[in-house]
């Protein structure tokens, strides 16, 4: 099946639209500055990826904004950070500043030309409003883990999101799934059935940055470096 053959694109939000390394760095690196602390940034993303392992697994009912300052609290005591209430509770609150892929917003104008686009994120309602907002809201509707009650991979959250969907008259087939993360989107929609889509947002560099890693990748049906590869892929009938 040609990619036009579908009629509906769901997408995992932070990583894949939301570029969550950049606000990761830079909410952190200025209080490493702050407390006269060298740290690389590889170092910081790896500390976020093993405290949202944990975390995931001891809370994984939980929306990840909810997670975040146990998580920057981890995060600061193994980097020799400043770990106080108010620097865990800032890391959350930075989440409105945490900026688009450079080609998030016009690849997603391009797609909403041909398809029915949805958000299906680990974010709370509070968060996805403001990635929402600084995407120049492109959704024709959004689910996140506050309204589900669970977090991506559990299935539940696909579940819901395709009840909501079949109310809307698409059918299984109609949907792809677009994701960055092997860890949370990719293996899961592959062992489900969906059409995937991977968005590798770190090909061509080192490890596997702030996003927990996987033993296994797994193989989707469509693999673009960027979403801008995606929506050329589209126009050009692929």
């Amino acid at each position: 099946m040609a990619l036009t053959d579908r009629k509906v694109m769901t997408f995992d939000v932070v990583g894949t639209l939301i570029d969550f390394e950049t606000g990761i760095l830079d909410y952190v690196q200025g209080r490493a500055r702050a407390a006269g602390v060298s740290l690389a940034d590889a170092v910081i993303l790896e500390a976020y990826a093993r405290a949202e392992d944990r975390q995931h697994h001891e809370t994984p009912r939980l929306p990840f904004p909810s997670m975040m300052a146990p998580m920057y609290r981890e995060m600061a005591e193994l980097l020799g950070l400043p770990g106080s209430h108010a620097d865990a509770e800032a890391f959350r609150l930075s989440i409105p500043r945490w900026p688009a892929f450079p080609d998030s917003i016009a690849a997603l104008k391009r797609l909403r030309r041909r398809f029915h686009l949805v958000a299906m994120t680990n974010s709370d309602n509070w968060a996805l409003s403001h990635f929402a907002r600084t995407l120049d809201l492109p959704f024709d509707d959004m689910v996140t883990a506050e309204m589900v009650g669970w977090n991506k991979p559990d299935p539940q959250v696909f579940a819901f999101t395709r009840g909501r969907l079949s109310m809307e008259g698409f059918a299984f087939g109609d949907i792809i799934h677009v994701a960055q993360s092997q860890y949370h989107d990719i293996a899961v929609s592959c062992r489900l059935g969906y059409h995937t889509c991977w968005i590798e947002r770190r090909k061509g560099k080192p490890g596997a940055g702030a996003t927990p890693t996987v033993e296994d990748v797994a193989i989707p049906d469509y693999h673009f470096a960027s979403l801008g590869e995606l929506a050329d892929a589209v126009e050009q009938g692929k």
